[in-house]
């Protein structure tokens, strides 16, 4: 049976906007309408990016659509979400495409090197890449990246002064550890750590990229909500171990970034240390920290598991070494990394058609 847009249109006057005494047809919020045999795409265009409605009315869409017109129509991932009026990442940062936050909800988990060699490897797919330590009071990614003894260089540009990132295989970098001397404890107010990534973000040449990635420090913190107070963050990677300890803290960072007055999607969760591999028993996985705890979790949540990381001696030494494991194209790990980049870039292609830009937040009290 052919679908006509009259039948949609009827089907989508079921729909209440919540809140208010109004259908979605009659509010103007539903355009765009496409059929394609059982397959139905149409657009639905709120106020706000962070509107908290917007799940709930594409699921009533969903559940009506199925009511009325039949089980066997292909809606499920074809509604796409506008927004009236968006301030995206290329009015901030000109050239920005995509802003992506890799957190954590506590330290030790593996975020500065799932950050570091996500970013490289990204970069070597052939996408322009940036990467910011906003990790102000640890800042692990110069020695990383084999950088320690880089300084960011300053230009005069508008009437203004503005840094230059330095580069390393391929990625922009900016980390405090550049302005400081790696020895130094970096002890500062809140307010001046805050400072110091505003600066990294909108008086930095950052130039055309196509991701921007920010590897924010552990927990939940005034950095966190400095960056989406500055940006409109893409999406956010979330890192963890299979350790319940572990576990209990990336759903507090999960439930941060999913929240009201935040609102920025999680694009997905990566389980790192998810088992040790001795390099010469490649074949072998023993769980030191607990089996599959980050995939459960993200079942649970309903987000992607991006990929699960194992322990290998090489991770360690690379970070130290100043080379990424990534680069290494005979350790079964540097296609761990590279599957997690082509992943990263699959459900971020997925966010940007299926929701609107993000908003910067506007946080008047936390």
């Amino acid at each position: 049976m052919k679908i006509l847009e009259s039948q949609v249109l009827e089907a989508l006057r079921k729909v209440k906007y919540p809140g208010k005494d109004q259908d979605i047809i009659s509010l103007n919020l539903v355009s765009d309408i496409q059929i394609e045999g059982n397959k139905l795409a149409f657009s639905l265009t709120f106020e706000r990016s962070n509107d908290p409605v917007i799940s709930s009315v594409r699921k009533a869409c969903v559940k009506s659509i199925h009511k009325y017109l039949g089980k066997d129509i292909e809606i499920e991932g074809n509604i796409h979400i506008k927004a009236k009026e968006v301030i995206t990442a290329d009015r901030i940062l000109p050239g920005v495409k995509n802003i992506i936050a890799v957190a954590s909800g506590k330290g030790g988990v593996g975020k500065s090197t799932v950050a570091v060699n996500l970013a490289v490897a990204t970069a070597r797919l052939g996408h322009k890449v940036g990467l910011i330590d906003a990790d102000i009071f640890g800042p692990s990614i110069p020695k990383m990246l084999n950088a320690e003894n880089q300084r960011p260089s300053v230009i005069a540009e508008d009437g203004k002064d503005l840094i230059i990132p330095v580069e390393s295989y391929g990625v922009k970098l900016l980390s405090i550890g550049f302005f400081v001397d790696p020895e130094d404890a970096v002890v500062w107010r809140g307010p001046m750590a805050t400072s110091a990534l505003k600066q990294f973000i909108s008086q930095t040449q950052w130039g055309e990229l196509d991701y921007l990635f920010v590897d924010l420090p552990p927990g939940t913190s005034d950095i966190h909500l400095t960056m989406v107070q500055e940006v409109p963050v893409t999406g956010a990677v979330i890192v963890t171990t299979p350790q319940q300890v572990a576990l209990a803290d990336a759903l507090k960072g999960i439930n941060m970034f999913r929240g009201d007055k935040i609102n920025v999607p999680v694009i997905g969760l990566v389980e790192n240390m998810a088992w040790f591999t001795p390099e010469e028993l490649p074949d072998n996985k023993y769980h030191i920290f607990g089996k599959d705890g980050g995939k459960e979790l993200a079942a649970k949540l309903q987000v992607p598991l991006l990929g699960q990381i194992p322990i290998v001696q090489g991770i360690c030494e690379g970070g130290d070494q100043g080379k990424p494991i990534v680069l290494d194209a005979g350790s079964p790990v540097a296609a761990v990394f590279d599957k997690l980049a082509n992943n990263v870039i699959r459900e971020i292609a997925r966010r940007n058609t299926e929701m609107p830009p993000t908003k910067i937040v506007e946080i008047k009290k936390v």
